[in-house]
Order: structure tokens, then C-alpha cells, then sequence
């Protein structure tokens, strides 16, 4: 059985953010992630993960204007100042949160010049932190029109082109099963690379239950596939967080 974390930015925000921790454990999961934590004291969350005893998954970069704003800077050509200095500062809070990855956000941007700047980029990201363990992962266009890296074959030849061992795929299989239309064959031919997953229904980006996608059969193909990384909750409750847990319970069983 996966192990299930909580994405605490998605799960459980009818709570004041430092009460979510709770509720996580509460609910029965022993691990959390948050995607921008900088509005928030990186002290005071790492007392809640020690006082409830979960672990820290995940965190992205860059840190700001996520409302309305950019989705990172690593792709984007003459923004490379602007990068380094948020992937500074998503250290400075790592070293306080120590998450198991730091996903490094492409941002909306197109063509060579964009590839050759997220290439340089990543390996400058992957040398500057060689003890961290990066992530990237392809968004679908719906949800992040005009996102440079919007396809799994492209993410897989940036991880080769980088070829760094602390750089690796996070696999999301929300976004999977729109680029893809078949989330088990995704995670067949690109599973083996990644090291963080992440769920949600489809359509609608609800509960993982029903839709598009089989889910117990998607959980038996992490099993079977030896994946050992934890198994993110990041969707949009339809109604309480808690009214719709059934399917942890289910995958549970």
C-alpha cells in the first residue's frame, strides 16, 4: 500500500493554516507538504511537523506571487537573477523544513532559448544544492497554459540532458492522465524516474475517486513497480476535507 501525504495547501483549509498540521495526523496521515510555505515562520511549521510527528514531503520554488502570479522562473530567458535568488531563499526555509524534495518550478515560457535556460538553470540548482533532492514536473496546459515543460517525453530528456542524480521526476497523476489520457501507461513508461507522486480525481481535480482514472489499480502499479516514495494528496475537497477521506480508508482496506 502507498504511503499517503497531505498537501496541506490544497487539504483542510477550512482551518487556519498551523491548525492543519493536526488535522493531518488526525486524519491518518503521516506526512505533509505545503507548496509555498514563505508566507509563513519556517520555525513555528517545523514545531508543528516535530509536535505531531510528520514528516516534511515536499516544497516548490520560487517563493512569491503564486496568487495571480508567476509559476517559477527556471525557463524563463532573463529571468535567471530572479531564480537564483528565490532558489536561495527556498533553501534558507529548507534548511529549517527539511523536505524530502524541493520541486523547481519551470514557469510559462517557449522554444530553444527556454529549454537551453531551464537546462543551465537546473544543473546550476542541482550544484548549488547537491544534497537536496530536486524535482520537476510536467503541468497540463489547461491548468498552466503556456507552462514550458508540459509534456513527459520532454521531462524525460531534460533529466537526461541534466543528468544529475539529485534531479528527479515528480509524477503527478492528475496531470498524467490529461496529457496523457492513460495514467497507467504514464506511470509505466515514466514511473521508474520519479520520486514523488502526487494524486487527484479526474475530471475536476476533486477526491481520487472514480472519473478517468482507475485508482486501486493505479495504487497496485506503484506497489508492484517498487515505488517506495510517499503518495501526495493535492486536490480540491468538494465539500469538508474530512467528508471526503472515504477513499484513504478504501486504499487502506
Amino acid at each position: 500500500m502507498p504511503r499517503f501525504a497531505a498537501n496541506l495547501t490544497f487539504l483542510f483549509t477550512e482551518l487556519p493554516f498551523m491548525e492543519r498540521f493536526a488535522a493531518a495526523k488526525e486524519a491518518g496521515f503521516d506526512a505533509v507538504e505545503v507548496l509555498f510555505p514563505y508566507d509563513f515562520a519556517a520555525q513555528e511549521m517545523r514545531a508543528q511537523l516535530i509536535r505531531h510527528d510528520l514528516t516534511f514531503v515536499l516544497q516548490n520554488t520560487p517563493p512569491p506571487n503564486w496568487a495571480g502570479g508567476e509559476r517559477g522562473f527556471a525557463a524563463v530567458p532573463g529571468s535567471e537573477a530572479r531564480f537564483r535568488s528565490d532558489f536561495d531563499r527556498c533553501l534558507r526555509y529548507a534548511g529549517v523544513l527539511k523536505p524530502l524534495h524541493i520541486h523547481v518550478m519551470a514557469g510559462r515560457a517557449q522554444g530553444a532559448v527556454a529549454r537551453a535556460t531551464y537546462l543551465r538553470n537546473l544543473r546550476w540548482a542541482c550544484e548549488r544544492a547537491p544534497q537536496a533532492s530536486l524535482t520537476i514536473e510536467p503541468l497540463n496546459e489547461g491548468d498552466m497554459p503556456g507552462y514550458f515543460l508540459n509534456d513527459f517525453a520532454l521531462a524525460a530528456e531534460i533529466l537526461d540532458e541534466v543528468g544529475a542524480p539529485n534531479l528527479g521526476l515528480q509524477f503527478d497523476a492528475y496531470h498524467a492522465q490529461i496529457l496523457t489520457e492513460d495514467v497507467a501507461a504514464a506511470w509505466e513508461a515514466y514511473g521508474p524516474r520519479a520520486v514523488h507522486v502526487q494524486i487527484a480525481g479526474v475530471p475536476g481535480r476533486h477526491e481520487p475517486t472514480g472519473g478517468a482514472v482507475d485508482w486501486p489499480g493505479f495504487f497496485a502499479a506503484l506497489d508492484g513497480s517498487g515505488y517506495a516514495g510517499w503518495v501526495s494528496a493535492e486536490y480540491t475537497p468538494e465539500a469538508s476535507t474530512a467528508e471526503g477521506l472515504g477513499w484513504l480508508a478504501a486504499a487502506r482496506a
